[in-house]
Order: structure tokens, then sequence, then C-alpha cells
């Protein structure tokens, strides 16, 4: 990476503005709006960013690491009785990594995806982890986003602020949505841009192996097809070594237009939840934990899942059945 700083993103140039009157939703980058119990921002671009100019990289972390190949995968698997067992667990996962970010890094970067995900994270939204949470740490990311309003019912932006966001007391400035205002392609290049200011101020780590941006936490969903972000089984953009963001128009899923990370950005997190409930996920989960494919089939993108750090399976037994 040139150690020169990008030019910033047009997310990002509008912050100053921006932060000056309440997010509307329709705003490219902070259009979170305002937890009641969060206090009015009269905050500046600059002092978005003080107090992590000094963040030093993520210690090295103790723990199962995914060295294996995208066959046998080293990977913690946890089997829940219930959508509820499994919640709580995954509330309690997340509090205690966010937690040790917060004290030993400074800052704690969670990437969310759509689908079931959200539902998942309903505990963090209640007592104890809604009051004993440092918020103010958070800083969160989309590994998939669909190139639409953040009003419109498929944005996955909006279904992280109606089951989640708008529910703690995360700031503004610290949610990158992308701006739907651009292209497919002109989004994808804009949240790559934001990605690379946020790694030159140190917000977001660096993978010191990969050279890619180093998330602390990737809260992954999984297809019943064994697809993950917007990564689909047999599209190209499987094989996308380069860039961090991508962007796809062909989906096999509605709506067509999207932007993802790609498998580098992924695999260059320390952490990796995988959460993956339901009956409909079993064949895939199956697939990728229990051998079920056959050595001439074609790998589902969920195999390529190895991260440098730990990768943590979120079942419950339906999704677990064939195991």
């Amino acid at each position: 990476m040139a150690s020169a700083s990008p030019p910033l993103p047009s997310t990002l140039r509008m912050l100053s503005s921006t932060l000056q009157r309440p997010p509307k939703i329709s705003s490219p980058l902070l259009s979170l709006s305002l937890p009641s119990k969060t206090p009015a921002l009269s905050l500046r671009f600059t002092q978005i960013f003080s107090g992590v100019s000094g963040l030093h990289p993520t210690e090295k972390h103790l723990g199962v690491r995914a060295l294996a190949s995208a066959t046998d995968m080293a990977s913690e698997k946890r089997v829940f009785d219930s959508g509820e067992d499994l919640a709580v667990s995954l509330a309690k996962y997340t509090s205690d990594l966010s937690d040790h970010f917060a004290k030993n890094r400074g800052a704690f970067t969670v990437v969310l995806s759509g689908g079931s995900l959200i539902k998942c994270l309903r505990k963090l939204v209640e007592p104890p982890y809604v009051d004993s949470i440092d918020w103010s740490k958070w800083h969160v990311f989309w590994v998939d986003e669909r190139v639409v309003p953040k009003d419109h019912v498929d944005s996955n932006y909006k279904l992280a602020y109606d089951g989640f966001l708008s529910q703690v007391p995360i700031l503004p400035g610290h949610v990158y949505a992308i701006n739907d205002a651009l292209s497919a392609e002109g989004a994808a290049e804009d949240y790559e841009t934001c990605l690379k200011h946020l790694v030159n101020t140190k917000v977001v780590d660096v993978s010191a192996a990969s050279g890619f941006p180093k998330f602390d936490l990737m809260l992954l969903g999984m297809g019943p097809d064994g697809h993950v972000a917007s990564l689909f089984p047999g599209h190209p953009l499987l094989n996308e070594s380069q860039k961090w963001v991508t962007y796809i128009k062909d989906s096999p899923k509605p709506p067509p237009e999207r932007i993802t990370f790609t498998f580098p950005v992924i695999n260059s997190s320390a952490y990796i939840a995988l959460v993956a409930p339901g009956a409909s996920k079993a064949d895939a989960v199956y697939t990728a934990l229990g051998g079920g494919s056959s050595q001439n089939a074609e790998t589902l993108p969920v195999q390529r899942v190895a991260p440098e750090g730990v990768l943590t399976w979120f079942l419950d037994k339906d999704a677990a059945s064939k195991l």
C-alpha cells in the first residue's frame, strides 16, 4: 500500500457539514439517526478521529488459527438447541471482543451482513449488554450491500438500522454505509477509498501478512447455497484477489446490483463469527463442516472462509442436523 493518504471518498468529504445537522436516512454515509440517549453532536471531521491516531496494531491473539485449506478449515463450532440460546451466546461473544479491542486497541471495528444475522444480534440491545458495552469505540461496516436507497426494503443498512443500530448509542460518524447515490461500480470504489483512509488513520487495522484491512470482528451470514457476502457459487468474483471492495451487477438473488468485500479482506479478519441458523442451511453446513461434497464437486463460497484469526460457527440444531 502506498504511504501517501488516498483522496477522501465522497462519503467522508461530507462529514463536516453532515454532522452539524441531524443525519437523514437519505444521506450517503452518515444516515444513522441519533438514538435518544446519544447527545447531540457538534463534531467536525477532525474530531471524529481524535484519539485514534495513535492506535497501535492489534496484539497477536491466542486461539485456533485457520491455517488449513478451504476443505479442512480449522474452526470452532457451536451448536445450540434454540435460536434464543444462539443469540445469547453471540451477544456474550461480541461483548467480550468489544471489551478486549476497546481496551487494547482503542477502537472496535465490526462488519455486518444482512439476512438473519441482525435478528441474531437482538440480545445486544438488551441488558446487560446495551448498558455495559462501550459503544463509542464501535466502528460499523457492511461486508456487502445492495445498491438501493437506504430506506429501501432490500437495504442491508435499513435492516441493521431498524433491528440494531437505532437501539444502541453508536456514534453516527462511526457508521460507514455506502454512497447509494453512486453506481454499483462507483459505490464500490468509494467504499474502498473510505477503507483505505481509515486504515491510514489507524481506525481500521491492517494485516501484516496480507496488506489488506484487518477488521476486529466480521459477523457473516450464509445463504442456503453456501454464499457469503455477495460472493455466489460459480461467480468470477470468487477469485478476485486485488480489490478490497468490488461490485456485482448480475447477482443470482435480487436485487442484482451490489457491492461486496472480497475474500482477501474477509480472510484478513482477526475474528469471524459465521452465523447460520435454520434447516435451510443444513446442506451447506454439512458440505462445509461434515465433508458433504465429493472430490469433484465445486467448493462452496463459505468453504473459502479461512481467516488469519479465529473462525467460530454459530449454528442451531436444525442447521447442524446433518452433521
